[in-house]
């Protein structure tokens, strides 16, 4: 999939909230300035989130709780992370009976540690915008390619 600019990975994510639930994991991957954030932003906005949503790189874990969204959403970034143990205290797979999760930089854990995360990978596309590219598991196939 190609997003020509920030607005369409703001629009990726305004259409993959239609589809995300509680106990869902969206891995973001890729450079800086790909456009991790927007997508997250899109999400976030559609779910009801007034202004602008903060990077949380210097918090790392953001989150965002009825009734500002329809329903709990932590928007993660795992950057700073040096040691994948470090994420283990974040408590993360404990809330996902109640929220979804949206992770940026999510190869820092090593092994996938979400086998059921739809995982979205941005690249800079040689003519211009960002190239998309979606593992889509099983949970996530009734659901993907976005409407």
């Amino acid at each position: 999939m190609h997003l020509p600019d920030e607005a369409a990975a703001h629009a990726l994510g305004v259409r993959l909230a239609a589809v995300l639930r509680p106990g869902d994991v969206v891995a973001l991957s890729g450079p800086l300035g790909a456009g991790k954030t927007s997508i997250a932003r899109g999400v976030l906005a559609a779910l009801g989130l007034e202004g602008e949503a903060p990077s949380p790189s210097f918090a790392i874990v953001q989150p965002y709780d009825p009734p500002e969204v329809r329903f709990s959403v932590l928007h993660v970034d795992l950057y700073r992370i040096e040691d994948p143990e470090e994420v283990r205290e974040l408590g993360l797979d404990e809330v996902l009976d109640e929220a979804a999760l949206l992770v940026e930089w999510p190869e820092r854990l090593g092994d996938d540690p979400w086998p059921d995360a739809l995982w979205l990978t941005l690249a800079f596309d040689d003519a211009g915008g960002r190239r998309l590219t979606a593992r889509v598991p099983g949970a996530w196939e009734s659901r993907w390619p976005l409407t």
